[in-house]
């Protein structure tokens, strides 16, 4: 079959659904299986390397693959998905109990939340892709995580977008939960953010090469699974 043909790209097009589809089920079984509060950050950090190995063309039996990384990476994955979780509920809370009122502090309350919020989200939506590209501490996720987020607002904003979309079409059809909907964010998320940190690594790759070929010393690389991050 011609890998450029229409044939092949339907054949990509429908495994890559599948996978995902596979993916969206075993976020859903690993996380209910960790209590869905011990359960979803393992759950998730599992499902982005995963995400990273596809998109750069692995082919590790899903099932098992999962299962491993979940395990690994429990510990960790709850260090990452837990204050998430804290902060998010603090956010909501907050966020609802300013918007009900009609005063004019108030609602300046809620809309500062709602950018914190905002904010937060697109922090969330770096840090497991981080995760599962980069060999950090896990107050460094955090702390990387935010810093691209406010670095790189195009990507940024983009994420954001991605996420809202996610969000009205799963309002929209909630059937979609079961089968795509978790699945389908956690893929293209992961896909971008792969993508934005390689442009990120390139760049600075460039930067030290340069600096290397003005002060004619080699620079000190950064301790990560693939390249530097800033």
């Amino acid at each position: 079959m011609a890998s450029g043909g229409f044939g092949f790209k339907a054949y990509t097009l429908f495994d890559t659904l599948v996978w995902i589809a596979c993916l969206n089920v075993l976020w859903i079984v690993f996380t209910v299986l960790g209590g869905v509060v011990l359960g979803f950050g393992p759950s998730t950090a599992a499902a982005q390397v995963l995400v990273r190995d596809k998109v750069r063309g692995g082919a590790a039996p899903l099932v098992r693959r999962f299962a491993k990384e979940y395990a690994g990476n429990f510990g960790k994955g709850n260090a990452l998905g837990l204050p998430l979780a804290a902060v998010g509920a603090a956010l909501t809370l907050n966020w609802g109990y300013f918007s009900a009122g009609w005063d004019l502090g108030s609602q300046i309350a809620s809309a500062g939340v709602l950018m914190v919020a905002l904010f937060g989200v697109g922090v969330a939506c770096y840090l497991f892709p981080m995760f599962a590209r980069y060999n950090l501490s896990v107050p460094q996720y955090f702390l990387m995580s935010s810093r691209f987020a406010m670095r790189h607002l195009a990507g940024t904003v983009i994420l954001l977008f991605v996420t809202a979309a996610a969000l009205f079409v799963c309002r929209s059809v909630p059937g979609l939960i079961l089968f795509f909907g978790i699945g389908a964010w956690l893929y293209v998320t992961g896909w971008l953010c792969d993508r934005f940190f390689t442009a990120n690594d390139e760049a600075m790759e460039g930067a030290q090469a340069a600096d290397a070929a003005d002060s004619m010393t080699t620079p000190v690389p950064v301790a990560t699974r693939e390249a530097g991050i800033a």
